[in-house]
């Protein structure tokens, strides 16, 4: 995710954007993987997939219980 942010930030955004944001959402919490996965970046991080805007919380709710019910 952090190549996407880069890349965006370089060439993709206009004089008075705000930076770019990644969300991360899991279905189960990792502390070793989050840690590892995140660990020196500048930026905050949150990921799952590329959406334009934020669903609704209901439908984060409904996305993280259905990938939870695809692993099990």
């Amino acid at each position: 995710m952090n190549f996407y942010l880069n890349y965006f930030r370089d060439n993709e955004m206009y004089t008075g954007d705000n930076p770019p944001i990644g969300i991360i959402l899991c279905s189960l919490k990792h502390e070793a993987v989050v840690k590892y996965a995140t660990g020196g970046l500048d930026n905050q991080m949150f990921i799952s997939r590329y959406l334009l805007q934020l669903p609704s919380e209901e439908v984060l709710k409904q996305f993280l219980l259905d990938e939870k019910k695809r692993f099990e």
